[in-house]
């Protein structure tokens, strides 16, 4: 997975340089943010000068699906203040897909820690040298904002495979989507998250009384 965030570092740090921003904003970005899809919209608030409602606004609306990650992240395995504030810091996607798989159950907060850490670290240095080599990449070049795309596509390949329920969390998803487009078109995404936690909850309750029963 750290190697995964090196080619999708790279990206983000072409981007800041071919967005006219220097090249140390990639290593401030991905150092004091860590936000993975926020920071690429971030490069775009930054460079329209967008006010600062506005950013705080969008941080929180591509944000908040972390607060229903610490739902299952297991925090409770890392010691110390220090080390719960830091991997609180680092719960990304990434390091949430493989922190709650199957395998990794028995992994204790030391392992959890160090994965953080070191995502993160590949996460910085990917975008660091992206930025300083970023002049050196033409223009014509595209396709570097479909990276993130394709992570997250391979995160959820993953998850589907390692999970086997009735109805999958893709398929939620897309219907919490075309319900929230359809009957709440300009609150799609807060509608659609209301949604799709209804629907995991739902399922969730049904697969617990089902369990009951059996």
């Amino acid at each position: 997975m750290g190697l995964g965030l090196v080619p999708l570092g790279l990206a983000f740090g072409v981007l800041i340089t071919q967005s006219g921003l220097a090249w140390w904003w990639a290593s401030a970005f991905t150092a004091l943010i860590y936000a993975g899809s926020f920071e690429f919209l971030l490069v775009g608030l930054v460079a329209a000068v967008a006010p600062l409602g506005t950013v705080a606004l969008t941080a929180f609306l591509v944000n908040i699906r972390h607060v229903f990650y610490t739902l299952s992240f297991p925090l409770h395995r890392v010691s110390g203040r220090l080390a719960k504030a830091y991997s609180t810091f680092a719960l990304t996607d990434e390091a949430y897909a493989l922190t709650t798989s199957e395998q990794a159950r028995s992994w204790p907060g030391r392992r959890i820690l160090w994965l953080q850490l070191y995502m993160h670290l590949y996460w910085v240095g990917g975008a660091t040298a992206g930025g300083l080599l970023g002049s050196l990449i033409p223009d014509s070049v595209t396709g570097l904002e479909f990276a993130l795309t394709a992570l997250f596509t391979v995160l959820a390949l993953d998850a589907i495979r390692d999970r086997r329920d009735d109805l999958p969390t893709p398929v939620l998803a897309l219907l919490s989507a075309l319900v929230a487009r359809l009957l709440f078109p300009g609150q799609m995404m807060l509608a659609a998250f209301v949604l799709f936690t209804a629907a995991l909850l739902t399922r969730h309750l049904t697969a617990r009384t089902r369990t009951r029963h059996a």
